[in-house]
């Protein structure tokens, strides 16, 4: 007994690095975070329960599955060739398995809960698992664009459940994440132009070149800033604390722009690479401001 539980800890540990623990926990706290928009104080905790477990399963197998697909693009980038599935580890039948299991377990759990919730759910999962990594991501740069419409679909999902329908914050939100997911990975392609291009993969830089790289992520954070202070204002008149919520995005939103302008105006690497970890931080941060 003892040498199972060994054995099965030794496996979900080299599993972990499969879901990208980081990403999908992004991920899921904007669908919580979309929830609780419209469900707060939660009462039901079962229900929130249920609602971070679906979204969970269904993200960590939607990550799984982009890995397979590019476990040969990860095993020639520098900065990806220790995963589980590059360095061989964790086969691809075996990775296959995982990732469809927690598919259709998080999906057909997030039916099962409410069916207008599972269908967002389950769209997220297509764009980013079949339009994203089948499809687009080897073929265009503007792949990111369907990548970030699948990023933006656990935030529209826990607001979709919270009020049983699709509404205009639920919207605003999602754009908020669409419009965020450029700033996030432009830089990062930015700071890996040498891996991308080595794995033949086409990217902003390498196809517009690094000056309208930074435009648009510039731009695609005044829109991601604009877009949180509109829900945020939105929720916040329904709750009678639209001027906390106003000044507080305000705030978070101003630190976004700052470096943006530092990064189009005055590009250094440091400046790059400080957007990129401000804006996770940053999502992160209006997610909680959002839920309270």
């Amino acid at each position: 007994m003892i040498q199972v539980l060994r054995h099965l800890t030794a496996r979900a540990r080299l599993y972990w690095p499969l879901t990208k623990s980081l990403q999908t926990g992004l991920l899921l706290s904007t669908g919580l975070a979309g929830y609780m928009t419209a469900r707060c104080p939660v009462t039901h905790p079962i229900t929130l329960l249920g609602l971070a477990v679906s979204l969970f399963l269904a993200i960590a197998g939607s990550t799984i599955l982009n890995m397979v697909a590019d476990r040969d693009i990860d095993a020639v980038m520098n900065r990806t060739h220790h995963r589980p599935l590059a360095d061989g580890r964790v086969t691809p039948a075996e990775a296959l398995r995982l990732g469809l299991g927690l598919s259709v377990l998080g999906v057909g759990l997030a039916m099962v809960m409410n069916p207008l919730y599972g269908l967002i759910v389950s769209a997220g999962w297509f764009f980013d698992v079949v339009v994203y990594t089948l499809w687009l991501k080897r073929r265009t740069a503007w792949s990111i664009v369907w990548g970030g419409i699948a990023g933006a679909m656990p935030i529209l999902a826990g607001r979709a459940y919270g009020i049983e329908s699709v509404d205009g914050v639920g919207v605003l939100l999602a754009l908020a994440v669409l419009f965020w997911i450029p700033t996030h990975i432009l830089t990062f392609s930015m700071r890996y132009y040498d891996d991308y291009r080595s794995a033949g993969i086409p990217t902003f830089p390498s196809t517009y070149g690094f000056p309208v790289t930074r435009f648009a992520i510039a731009l695609s954070s005044v829109l991601a800033a604009l877009a949180i202070i509109a829900a945020g204002v939105l929720i916040g008149v329904r709750w009678g604390l639209v001027w906390v919520l106003t000044l507080m995005s305000t705030l978070m939103s101003a630190g976004l722009l700052l470096l943006a302008a530092a990064s189009l105006f005055r590009p250094t690497e440091r400046a790059n690479f400080g957007l990129f970890k401000y804006a996770s931080v940053y999502m992160l941060g209006a997610m909680i401001l959002l839920s309270l």
